[in-house]
């Protein structure tokens, strides 16, 4: 896989962020869990992959409903999986499996562009396995994404539970049908991923013999990390990076609305920016803004420094400079030149991740006054919850989620009921202020950088890659040597 340009991040991901990311101009940063790589999945031709020797693509017939015994629950769809036999080594040796969870995404993005897996499992003999979510790529129930999309009722068989207990079912079919029950499976995940590959751990230790949680902030709900943890991250790549462009972003939010509340105030915004369309609000721009440097701190390039580049433009362009052709400057540097385009900031309909949001995985995000760089903007769970009920149809639990995984008493729950998870993070990475940093016992463990960005590390290693980034991978590895050295099956004969 070749490094990423920022100016195509930026502007494919920024369609897909904005339009998936706010609510009525207040933004919930719940959507931003979508990884990197789900960016590029417009890109992937999934049929030449399908031909490529190295991958199968199957479907599965799955089962809507795991949990309930309703005449409708025995419902089927076709779920995705694709198999990767490169590297295997075969059952009669127990060579493990690498389940790769799939996750608010087309899994084709995942096959065709990680590849740190390729390494776990070119290094152990292991046979990769990729699953499809449900509610994502081509794994629709009902048929067809428009009657999946349907309704609240289509779409109430999209939970994460449900997809804990479709990878539980796929891959124990999986392992019978290429006669390797025998074999140890170890769950990978990224993002909303690594998440699902924790608890899919803790919840189905029969069909995972340990996971491995990249940037699975477990821990961003309500009750368990403050509000502005995000914020606060991003503000502190930052103010790392330059305290002067620091300065310059948390200064201009007031430039824009002072400019806004001007006759005419609104058009000379638009000039300045450059926008597609007029700006209409101060608040659309002030959150398109907000979302580029979200961007750039979540998934920062540890070689190319896509944070320095746009702070070095900033700066150059001097203290004399107007401050808002300042950050044009900065933005410039980093996205391609075309006008600005401005999207609709509600909750969608359509997508996936808003239902997920709008149900259990709500994910509290907002700042107080004057404690990141941008405006207070506290999070408002009543407003959320009113948003929710008028696109979906459905009032979000937001506790739920750590009372069915565990969350609240965290280290207690681990460190009695748990082994065999490693949870990684960058503390760059605006997420890991919900992940677990601490080690929880010998065998829940946590590996972590101080430099290391949004799943930096599940990307294809190069020859470029910083020592730190090398030595968080390494150690990785080792800790699943160690696992899979004391691996047994309790049947085998």
């Amino acid at each position: 896989m070749t490094q990423l340009n920022l100016s195509f991040l930026l502007n494919l991901s920024l369609f897909v962020l904005i339009a998936l990311t706010c609510v009525s101009g207040k933004h919930y940063r719940a959507t931003k869990l979508i990884a990197k790589n789900s960016f590029l999945t417009a890109k992937v031709d999934s049929e030449s992959i399908n031909e490529s020797q190295e991958y199968e693509v199957y479907n599965y017939t799955q089962t809507l409903d795991h949990f309930n015994f309703n005449p409708e629950s025995y419902t089927t769809f076709q779920q995705r999986y694709v198999v990767n036999s490169k590297y295997w080594g075969g059952p009669t040796n127990s060579s493990p499996i690498f389940l790769y969870v799939g996750a608010e995404s087309d899994i084709m993005g995942d096959v065709e562009y990680n590849g740190f897996e390729h390494v776990i499992a070119s290094r152990f003999k292991g046979l990769l396995v990729y699953i499809e979510h449900r509610y994502y790529g081509t794994s629709m129930p009902f048929g067809s994404y428009d009657e999946a999309y349907k309704n609240a009722s289509t779409l109430g068989y999209f939970t994460s539970e449900q997809a804990l207990a479709d990878y539980a079912q796929i891959i124990i079919d999986v392992k019978r049908n290429m006669s390797a029950v025998h074999c140890p499976v170890i769950a990978i995940g990224a993002s909303y991923g690594g998440m699902l590959a924790s608890w899919f751990r803790l919840k189905y230790p029969h069909a995972a013999y340990g996971a491995l949680a990249v940037s699975a902030p477990i821990l961003y709900f309500m009750g368990l990390t403050p509000e502005n943890g995000y914020a606060s991250i991003v503000s502190k790549d930052f103010n790392s990076t330059s305290t002067s462009c620091y300065k310059t972003i948390r200064e201009s939010w007031f430039e824009i609305d002072r400019v806004g509340a001007q006759p005419q105030g609104l058009l000379n915004l638009s000039q300045t920016f450059n926008t597609c369309t007029p700006v209409n609000t101060t608040k659309v721009l002030k959150y398109y803004l907000e979302i580029i440097y979200d961007v750039m701190a979540q998934y920062d390039d540890p070689t190319v420094s896509y944070l320095q580049t746009f702070c070095n433009a900033t700066d150059a362009a001097g203290e004399q400079t107007y401050i808002l052709d300042r950050i044009m400057a900065g933005y410039r540097s980093v996205a391609e030149t075309g006008c600005i385009t401005l999207f609709d900031m509600g909750f969608n309909k359509k997508s996936g991740w808003d239902w997920q949001s709008c149900t259990e995985m709500v994910m509290p995000m907002g700042q107080g006054e004057n404690d990141t760089m941008f405006q207070a903007d506290p999070f408002n769970l009543g407003e959320y919850t009113k948003e929710c009920q008028q696109v979906f149809g459905v009032t979000p639990r937001p506790y739920w989620a750590p009372i069915e995984f565990g969350g609240y008493g965290i280290k207690t729950v681990l460190e009695k009921f748990a082994s065999n998870i490693i949870f990684s993070n960058g503390l760059r990475d605006p997420y890991s202020s919900g992940g677990v940093l601490q080690n929880i016992s010998d065998t829940v463990v946590a590996i972590y950088t101080q430099e290391g960005h949004h799943c930096s590390d599940l990307l294809t290693p190069m020859t470029t890659d910083p020592d730190w980034l090398v030595e968080q991978r390494n150690k990785e590895i080792n800790i699943i040597e160690g696992w899979l050295s004391k691996y047994t099956f309790a049947n085998a004969n």
